[in-house]
């Protein structure tokens, strides 16, 4: 049985990080993310990854082809055997080209973009606090922690991200369509492309997601609320 790949698509606070935690849950399988893939290759000292530190340190974006090249080693290790979530990574349709070319005729490729309202994206980022030590996701207005500022789970002081505020969040949203669009329409050309509606309870969603993957549903043992602050209409072929 081939490898179960899920790329999740989606505008900044569209619920991917959410998302792909619940995948991780049931599907067990990782997320492998761009950052980490990176400073684990440099940790490693492989030959990508002294080259991605090298540009680092000169403050030179990393190439294509370094990224690509460390992608192509992540996914090949043993806790990828089943599969794997992408997160931040193709960004381009050159890259989204060279992956494909990596994967296994046995691999089943899902690109899924969970689509919402954007205009209610501001509001929502401007609430996320997130715990630096397990990386639960937490939101003032629709998910509150039951102490304020500290971790359900672990007990660690929320934080909130650096780039969350207004016009990062704008910039941010502006270079997500820019970025986007051109890679939803290649992969809406090869078949593999589900959207599915971000505006409706977190399990809602995972049971959607889950379903287009093949996977299996199991509730959590801390039942999630709403991502959003309340269930509202997707837009069909919403890119934003």
């Amino acid at each position: 049985m081939g490898r179960k790949i899920i790329i999740l698509l989606g505008h900044p606070g569209a619920g991917k990080g959410t998302q792909a935690k619940e995948i991780m849950r049931c599907l067990k399988i990782p997320q492998i993310s761009t950052g980490d893939m990176l400073r684990d290759a440099v940790a490693r000292k492989t030959s990508f990854g002294k080259e991605a530190q090298e540009k680092m340190q000169a403050g030179e974006l990393v190439s294509d082809a370094v990224v690509n090249g460390i992608v192509a080693e992540r996914i090949e290790r043993e806790d990828c055997r089943m599969g794997f979530i992408l997160d931040g990574y193709p960004r381009t349709v050159k890259q989204a080209v060279t992956f494909e070319q990596k994967l296994k005729p046995s691999d089943r490729l899902f690109v899924i973009e969970i689509a919402g309202d954007a205009s209610n994206t501001v509001g929502r980022l401007l609430g996320r606090l997130m715990c630096p030590n397990c990386g639960e996701i937490y939101n003032v207005y629709s998910h509150a922690p039951k102490r304020e500022g500290v971790c359900d789970r672990c007990g660690a002081e929320l934080v909130r991200r650096s780039d969350d505020c207004e016009d990062v969040i704008l910039e941010r949203l502006k270079n997500h369509q820019e970025e986007t669009y051109p890679l939803v329409e290649h992969y809406r050309k090869t078949g593999c492309y589900h959207e599915v509606n971000g505006m409706r309870p977190i399990a809602e969603v995972t049971k959607e997601i889950l379903e287009i993957a093949g996977g299996v549903f199991t509730q959590p043992a801390t039942p999630r609320r709403r991502l959003g602050e309340g269930a509202h209409k997707g837009r069909k072929g919403s890119i934003a």
